[in-house]
Parts: C-alpha cells; sequence; structure tokens
C-alpha cells in the first residue's frame, strides 16, 4: 500500500519549480512599450552594432577640429605658451616678420619648435581641411606618405581631414534634411489624413502638381542665379523632401482616425488639435521612425551627387561629392576616390542595418 501511495503522489518539486521560472520570466520581460521595442531593436545584430559604430564616427565627426588639425593644442616658444587652436598668435608673435596668421608647417616655425626648450602638443592627424602644404617636396596630387597617411588631394590638402569634415557637413546636412522634411511631412500627412474629404483631396491635387515639378532643373536654374550653399541647398531640398512621408503619415492618420479611443476622446469633447496631438499622432509615428535612416542616407546620397555635378557648396567646403569628382578628373591617384568611395558606402550600410532594426523594433508581431 506505502508503494502504491508513493507512485501515485505528485513530484513535489515539479509545481513549485515551473512557478519559479514561470515567476523570472515575468520579472525580466520589458513590461513599457517602449522597453520592448527597445528589446527587438538590441536582438537585430548588425542593426545594435551598426548604431554604436555610426554614433562613434559621428562623434568622431563632430570634434574633428580636435582630431585633426593644422594648429596644436599647446605650443611653448621662447618662454611664452601659446594656445593656437583657441587663437592663433601671428608669425611675428612667434619671432617672425609678418603679421599674418601663423602657419605651423613653415620652415621658420618648425625651425623654432627644434630649439632647446621649445615644444607643442598637436592633435593626432597634423592637418586641417583646407590647409595646404606649401612646402612639400611632392608634387600634389601625392601619394600616401607618413606624413599624409592618405595621401593630398590636387589642391595639396591632407585627404584624412578632407574625409573627416566633410563626412561631418554630409551628416549634418542629412540630419538638418531629414528633420525639415519629416516635421513638414508629418504636419501636411496629419492634415490630410485627419480631415479627409476635400481638405485631403485638394491638397493631394496640390502635392500631385508641385510634385511633377523637375526638381534638378530647379537646382540648375537657382545655382545659376545664386551663389550656392548649404543654407539654400537646404531650403530647395527641403521643399521637395517631405512629399515621400506625406503619404504614409495620411494612411496611418485616415486608419487612426476611425479607431474607438479616437471618437471617445470626440465625445468627451477635445479639440481637434488635442486628439491629433495627444491620440492619434502618437499612434502613427511607426512609419515616420522606421524610415529616417533611410531618409537620411538619401539625404547625403542627393548632396554628394550635387557636389559632383558642381551644384552643391563651394569648393571652399569640404565635401564628399567634390572628393569623387577630383577622383573622376585623377584617375591615376586612387588614394582620392577608394577611400571616398568606401566612407560613403560604410555610412550607407550603417545607416541601412540601423533602418532594418528599426523595422524589426516596430514590428509588434516579433515578440
Amino acid at each position: 500500500m506505502s508503494t502504491q501511495k508513493n507512485l501515485s503522489a505528485p513530484p513535489a518539486q515539479a509545481q513549485p519549480a515551473d512557478a519559479a521560472v514561470e515567476t523570472r520570466l515575468i520579472t525580466e520581460a520589458p513590461r513599457s512599450p517602449s522597453q520592448r521595442a527597445w528589446a527587438r531593436f538590441k536582438r537585430n545584430r548588425f542593426g545594435y552594432v551598426s548604431l554604436w559604430l555610426f554614433a562613434v564616427i559621428m562623434l568622431v565627426a563632430t570634434f574633428a577640429e580636435v582630431v585633426s588639425n593644422d594648429r596644436p593644442f599647446i605650443a611653448h616658444i621662447d618662454g611664452k605658451t601659446w594656445y593656437p587652436i583657441l587663437s592663433n598668435p601671428s608669425d611675428r608673435d612667434l619671432g617672425g616678420d609678418f603679421a599674418t596668421a601663423a602657419d605651423w608647417k613653415d620652415p621658420f616655425i618648425v625651425g623654432q619648435l627644434s630649439k632647446p626648450g621649445n615644444w607643442k602638443i598637436g592633435t593626432i592627424n597634423p592637418h586641417s581641411a583646407n590647409s595646404a602644404d606649401y612646402f612639400s617636396k611632392s608634387p600634389s596630387p601625392s601619394a600616401p606618405s607618413a606624413s599624409n597617411w592618405l595621401g593630398t588631394d590636387r589642391f595639396g590638402r591632407d585627404m584624412v581631414a578632407r574625409l573627416l569634415y566633410g563626412f561631418r557637413v554630409s551628416i549634418f546636412f542629412a540630419i538638418a534634411l531629414t528633420l525639415a522634411g519629416t516635421v513638414f511631412g508629418i504636419v501636411m500627412g496629419a492634415i490630410q489624413g485627419y480631415f479627409g474629404g476635400r481638405v485631403d483631396l485638394t491638397i493631394q491635387r496640390l502635392i500631385e502638381i508641385w510634385g511633377s515639378v523637375p526638381e534638378l532643373y530647379l537646382l540648375i536654374i537657382v545655382a545659376s542665379i545664386f551663389e550656392p550653399s548649404l543654407g539654400l541647398l537646404l531650403v530647395l531640398l527641403s521643399l521637395f523632401g517631405w512629399i515621400g512621408l506625406s503619404d504614409y503619415v495620411r494612411a496611418e492618420f485616415l486608419r487612426n482616425r476611425s479607431l474607438e479611443f479616437v471618437k471617445a476622446a470626440r465625445a468627451l469633447g477635445l479639440s481637434n488639435l488635442q486628439i491629433i496631438r495627444r491620440h492619434v499622432l502618437p499612434n502613427s509615428l511607426t512609419p515616420v521612425i522606421t524610415f529616417l535612416p533611410f531618409r537620411m542616407g538619401a539625404a547625403i546620397f542627393a548632396l554628394t551627387s550635387l557636389d559632383f555635378l558642381g551644384l552643391g557648396v563651394p569648393t571652399t567646403v569640404p565635401s564628399l561629392g567634390e572628393l569623387l569628382k577630383q577622383g573622376k578628373d585623377w584617375l591615376d591617384a586612387w588614394w582620392i576616390i577608394v577611400p571616398t568611395f568606401l566612407v560613403l558606402t560604410i555610412t550607407m550600410a550603417l545607416l541601412i542595418f540601423i533602418g532594418d532594426a528599426l523595422r524589426d523594433a516596430f514590428d509588434t508581431r516579433k515578440s
């Protein structure tokens, strides 16, 4: 009888063990929607690593003057200490004859620093984007060397500095263009999708008319009248960059405005602006956030293409498109085209991986 009782009795440790496992899974699982989205984002290894790599590259490019600069941090000459990276002294202050700003590649200043007791602390790459070494013995463009790690362009400017500063210009321009196009696209798409009817039809016809304007021809006309600049390009490209995004926002608003919580908010007497801001807009931002990296990549590609065609920024502004144009003109100088192509390829790949991870993060079907 005792043996039968022992066989029929349930295991004493089975139920507590299952309960402990279930409790651990519940406590470790993310609770808020943002935590669950971040957990799905981190599961995409390529996107997660790409986000950190892009953040590091962007941080280095933001402080490009600290990494690559022809002026040192500190210089001690003849008993005086200077901070050229903040305020560059004149050539006369360092013992020279001219009142112009000191050129730290000048053989006279190099000789001053070689004297006993004189010293300087410079940046990792002692070149700026627009500084040319007029005292170099190699003709421009020169091949990579110990003083110029990736060589120089046709004007004798260091390629590492041009790439670093050019990447910063491109990424900041892309961020500004993405923000401008996103804000305007959200506003136009929200008005169309929320009100619908004649408002939607009228704005949609106007968008179709405006979208049929040849953007490249408009840029050519404006470039022939005004001097190209980053501000002018930002305004012109922002006039067309919002059209594609507004269609997605319009579709989300058309879907969400008929849901029960919107009807309840309208019945409670909330104004249209309050309903849009509190209820409809937060539930319609998924395509906006998902497309942000792809829009940034498109903005970088647009600026690079315009600079390559000569319709972008002036030559004094560091630009990846201008380097590509130099590489086309100087095919034997491989050190111009190859690093520029690699920078663009790596940047686009990182943005694509980040965009794919954001798409997975906001896909609620993935647990």
